[in-house]
């Protein structure tokens, strides 16, 4: 069974109060998974949102049959799988197991639900999954920076 302090580990939730996350425990799943096994695939449909509880997950990206981009990894506290909280929207990578994974999920819609139930802690959840958001998008620009700079057409453009 998931605990408050489960959820309290995982990063978006620190900062919420225990009555909002006893709302969010008879819907939330607890799954295990082995080495890697595929949690989701790039195309399926975002049903649900995860939380990493213990292992590691990358998320990946197939450019073709030969070319598989990691576009980053998930390790303990961190959430995946955000498509989810979009309605109709699908998951743009696939999310992997590195090693043995526990793993917490929810429906996105009824997350949703429940969101929209109570302002005050919705607004510090945003404020949290915003600066989540704002840091891997911080990462991964900084990542595409510096493999355009390492390109060699990019290289001879500057110079180098």
């Amino acid at each position: 069974m998931v605990t408050v302090q489960d959820l309290k580990n995982i990063l978006m939730f620190q900062n919420l109060n225990d009555d909002f996350l006893n709302q969010l425990i008879p819907f939330i799943q607890h799954h295990e998974f082995k080495e890697n096994q595929v949690i989701f695939k790039e195309g399926d449909k975002a049903e649900d949102f995860y939380m990493l509880k213990r292992g590691k997950i990358l998320l990946e990206v197939e450019v073709s049959e030969l070319i598989i981009i990691s576009l980053g990894s998930i390790k303990n506290g961190y959430s995946f799988g955000w498509s989810a909280l979009i309605p109709g929207a699908h998951y743009t990578s696939y999310a992997v197991c590195v090693e043995p994974s526990e793993v917490l999920s929810i429906k996105g819609e009824k997350f949703l639900e429940i969101i929209n139930q109570d302002s005050y802690q919705a607004s510090i959840l945003l404020y949290d999954i915003f600066k989540i958001l704002k840091n891997r998008l911080q990462r991964r620009t900084e990542q595409f920076l510096k493999v355009m700079s390492k390109h060699p057409d990019i290289q001879k453009l500057l110079g180098l």
